[in-house]
């Protein structure tokens, strides 16, 4: 990330901070936990998606992509999808999707800063990340089947955490199999081991 980019993040999760404090209530979170598990109320939800969106609308602003839409909906696990579709978004998406990785931490980063609590929040770009998705999808049941037939471990490549959660995901209802996560840092990756 270069130091311009850090900088601009920087000022705008100062300013989607300072906004947010002086006009939305925060959210309580108290009445709502149950056994460490927090329910979301609908209400929340929209307190979650209007901030997620306000920091998002903010970074866009430096990105010179013109007018966009937001679409807003929740995905199959519960997480928020902020979906942004317009003209010319390869910007927005970056070489092997980095820059829409590092778009996503950001946001995500402000909205848990202002809440007070992680809920996850997934930034696509006119469905990119449903393609990866399905992509890695496709990966780790292939990477199943080959552990088990072969009755030995699959070391997958290095993974982002979203990356991560989604072959977890995929693969946690194979009785053949587990995953691991195993690494450090960037080096972080799944191993899917035969039962």
């Amino acid at each position: 990330m270069t130091e311009e980019f850090e900088d601009m993040i920087e000022e705008v999760e100062d300013e989607v901070v300072e906004d947010s404090q002086s006009s939305a209530d925060p959210i309580d979170t108290e009445e709502v936990v149950e056994e460490d598990e927090l329910i979301v109320t609908d209400e929340m939800l929209d307190t979650i998606a209007d901030t997620a969106i306000a920091a998002l609308q903010d970074i866009l602003q430096y990105f010179n992509v013109g007018e966009v839409t937001i679409d807003e909906y929740v995905g199959d696990e519960g997480e928020l999808i902020l979906d942004i579709s317009g003209k010319d978004m390869a910007v927005l998406i970056g070489r092997h999707g980095k820059t829409l990785d590092a778009l996503q931490f950001t946001v995500s980063m402000i909205t848990v800063r202002t809440i007070g609590f992680r809920y996850p929040v997934i930034v696509d770009v006119e469905g990119y990340k449903n393609r990866q998705r399905q992509k890695l999808e496709s990966i780790a049941h292939s990477s199943a089947n080959r552990a088990a037939s072969q009755h030995r471990k699959v070391g997958l490549r290095p993974m982002t955490p979203y990356e991560r959660r989604i072959i977890h995901i995929a693969l946690r209802d194979d009785d053949r199999v587990e995953t691991v996560s195993e690494g450090e840092g960037p080096s972080r990756h799944v191993v899917v081991v035969p039962l």
